[in-house]
This record gives C-alpha cells, sequence and structure tokens, in this order.
C-alpha cells in the first residue's frame, strides 16, 4: 500500500512532463560541454605503451610474486583505445587491487578509468566497479562523480544515474553544489518514474535524499528531508533500526518517522518561507495511514490465533524496535496536527520534488559549475606533476638497478680473471 501511495503521490508529475517548458527543463538538467570536455584531460603528457607488453609485464610480475607498480596500472588504464582493452584493465585494477600495492591506485587512474569506460561505451563497467569499489579500489572524487552521474542523465537512465549516487552517499561526497543538485534531480525523476522499490532501495533512496537534502537550504532541502526520512521510517518499521543504520552514514537511533514529522514542526514553526512539496507530504500520510491499516490487521489476527504467535513475534522483535512501532497511533495524530499547520500557514507548495528541484537546476547549475571547473584545473596539474615525479623516480631506480648490475658483473668478471 505504501508503495502504491508513493505512486499516488508523484503520479501527478506526469502531466508536468507534457508541457514543452519541463521538456526544455529535461535537456538543460545537465552539466554544461565546458563541465564535461575532455581536452584538458586529454592534454596531458602523453606516455604511450604497448597494451599487450604492459600486459606480459605485469602478469610476469604477478607470476614472480612482486608488486606491479600504480604508475604500471596507470599506463595501461591511461591508454586504453578500444571497448575490448576496457574489460582487459577491468581485469589488471582487479588484480591490483588484491596485491600488496593496493593502497596506492592512484586518484587521477581512478577518474581515467571513468573517463575511459564513457568514451568507449562501457559505462556498465564503471558502475560495476563503482558498486564493488572494494574489489577494485574505485573511491571516486566530487568530478568525477559528478561526469558519470550527468552521462546516466542525459540518457534519461535515472535509475542508473540514482546507483551513482547511492554510492555519493555512502562516501558521504554531497560537498560540491553541483553533486547536490544532480543527485537531487536523479532521485527526484526517478521517483516520478513510479518504480517497483524494494525495502534496499527505499533504504538507498532514501538516504541518499536526507543526506542530500540536509545539505540544501529552503523548500527543496526540507522536502527531500522529509521524504528521505519516510521512506527509512517504512524501512525501520518494517524491519527494525538495524536493517537502516547497517553500512550507510546514518543515525543508530531509532525514529526516522518521528524525524520526518520534526521536519514538519520546523517549517511549520519557522518565520521564513521555507515550504514541503506537497507529495512528500502526502506520501507521509500515506505511509502512516498503510503502517496503522497493517498493524490494526495484524493486532486481529493475533486476536483470532489466540496472540500466540503474536506473542513470538514480539519475542523475537527488538524491545527499541516494538516501542517505535507502538507510536504509530501518535506519529498519526501528530502528522494531523502539523499537516493543518502547514496548510493554515501556506507552508504546503503544491509543486512536485521534480518541478522544484528542475527550477533549481534552471537557477544555480550553470553558476555552480565555475568553481568546479577551476578546482579540476588545479587538481589535473597536481596529478600530472605527481605522476611526472613518479616517471622521473622510476627513471632513477631503473638507472641505479642498471648500475648496480653493471657493477656486479665487472665484479665478477674481476674475479674470475683473479
Amino acid at each position: 500500500m505504501a508503495a502504491y501511495t508513493l505512486k499516488r503521490c508523484l503520479g501527478a508529475v506526469k502531466v508536468i512532463h507534457k508541457c514543452g517548458s519541463h521538456r526544455f527543463i529535461a535537456r538543460r538538467c545537465l552539466l554544461s560541454t565546458a563541465y564535461t570536455d575532455t581536452k584538458l584531460w586529454d592534454a596531458r603528457e602523453k606516455d604511450h605503451q604497448n597494451l599487450a607488453l604492459l600486459a606480459t609485464l605485469m602478469d610476469r610480475t604477478y607470476d614472480r610474486n612482486f608488486p606491479v607498480s600504480s604508475l604500471s596500472i596507470s599506463r595501461f588504464v591511461d591508454n586504453i583505445s578500444s571497448r575490448e582493452e576496457v574489460d582487459q584493465a577491468e581485469y589488471y585494477l582487479y588484480k591490483f587491487r588484491h596485491s600488496p600495492n593496493c593502497w596506492y591506485l592512484r586518484d587521477w587512474t581512478v577518474h581515467s578509468w571513468v573517463r575511459q569506460c564513457l568514451r568507449y561505451g562501457a559505462r556498465d563497467k564503471a558502475l560495476h566497479t563503482l558498486k564493488n569499489k572494494v574489489q577494485y579500489g574505485m573511491f571516486p572524487d566530487d568530478f568525477t562523480f559528478n561526469i558519470l552521474i550527468d552521462s546516466f542523465i542525459k540518457d534519461e537512465d535515472f535509475k542508473g544515474a540514482c546507483s551513482v549516487v547511492e554510492e555519493v552517499m555512502l562516501q558521504e561526497s554531497f560537498d560540491l553544489p553541483t553533486t547536490q543538485i544532480l543527485s537531487l534531480y536523479a532521485l527526484s525523476n526517478y521517483l516520478a518514474t513510479k518504480p517497483e522499490l524494494s525495502m534496499s532501495d527505499e533504504r538507498a533512496l532514501g538516504a541518499s535524499l536526507l543526506i542530500s537534502g540536509l545539505k540544501q537550504d529552503g523548500s527543496i532541502g526540507l522536502s527531500a528531508q522529509l521524504l528521505g526520512c519516510a521512506l527509512l521510517g517504512k524501512v525501520e518499521m518494517a524491519a527494525g533500526i538495524h536493517a537502516v543504520f547497517r553500512g550507510m552514514p546514518l543515525m543508530w537511533t531509532p525514529g526516522y518517522l518521528g524525524r520526518a514529522l520534526a521536519v514538519m514542526e520546523r517549517v511549520a514553526a519557522a518565520p521564513g518561507d521555507g515550504k514541503l512539496s506537497k507529495d512528500a507530504v502526502d506520501y507521509l500520510e500515506g505511509l502512516l495511514q498503510d503502517l496503522s491499516s497493517a498493524s490494526d490487521s495484524s493486532s486481529g489476527e493475533d486476536d483470532e490465533s489466540g496472540g500466540e504467535e503474536g506473542k513470538k513475534e514480539e519475542e523475537e522483535v527488538d524491545e527499541d524496535d516494538q516501542a517505535e512501532r507502538d507510536k504509530l497511533p501518535l506519529y498519526a495524530s501528530r502528522f494531523k496536527d502539523l499537516s493543518g499547520q502547514l496548510q493554515s500557514r501556506g507552508k504546503v507548495d503544491p509543486s512536485p520534488l521534480q518541478v522544484l528541484v528542475s527550477s533549481l537546476v534552471q537557477q544555480s547549475l550553470a553558476s555552480a559549475e565555475g568553481p568546479d571547473m577551476e578546482q579540476y584545473q588545479r587538481k589535473v596539474g597536481e596529478w600530472e606533476a605527481e605522476r611526472q615525479q613518479l616517471i622521473r623516480r622510476e627513471k632513477e631506480m631503473r638507472e641505479r638497478a642498471e648500475e648496480e648490475r653493471r657493477a656486479h658483473q665487472a665484479a665478477k668478471a674481476a674475479a674470475m680473471q683473479g
């Protein structure tokens, strides 16, 4: 029922898709060409390699139980020139991650990997390695996250974009305004498609909405927080608080539905013009109704069966989780009161969250790109300086090794002559 309610509350967004203005917003809701342009990245000094020879060298090094250098794996990724070589690079990234040098995978190699995947039509590989980051060492910086999210949005693959946003959330990387805007755009547009959500989906979307919403002021941030807490509250009521925070950067104290109501209370009491989107408020209302109905039905079934099964279930439920479920009537009553206050004070925005975020894109995305590109330019310079330093160090070590080899040969020859 709660899933149906989410569909019902977000259904109004479909009407907006029909108007020309929204189609214009959808096209603009992307990073600019200048932001995603590869000229700066491609302008780095080339370190051309024969990938077949490099692969053989790395295989031989692994076979001898010697560590492969971060420079070798960086060269392999930088010299990818086909889709097939993307697959080969994935294998060596995995091998490197499980080698003694695994901690030294360079940030620029991660960035280069994502760019190469996008260039050669292997975005699925970029997402796979990101979702399996522990196995591949994929921990991108904010700029890299942005260009990957943007590529999914451009193709209207909002589910894929949300998968990347989930990783942003897990890394707590919502520092850049561009990342916040892109993430909220992906989340709101995905929910507008009325997807069938599993409990795992609800948890990931809820956490992403909540954490990204905390970074935004005004109606958008507040609405995202409300919807995020509601989704997490639904998971908490179904499976307990441990199912919510395990493996997530979230609070481990129970009460996510209470936190959703606290957002409503804060907006109702605030003197400013902050509002909550109607679809977020409606979703919480429908969720509370569904949970209350499910609770009443469960109580009735327990009475008919003599309460034996109900007692067993209560014994298995954590005490804090049961206490939270017992608060449902209080939450429902409090919601009615707060909803009335919001309505009477004009604190409910009739626009869906998707439209509010689209407006934010129009107003703020272009101006937020500038600082990102300046920072990226500095970062590329720093990465290149570090890469050149590693190349010089490698050259020096090889020269030293060659000198030692020659000295050893000379000493051996002298000993034989003596």
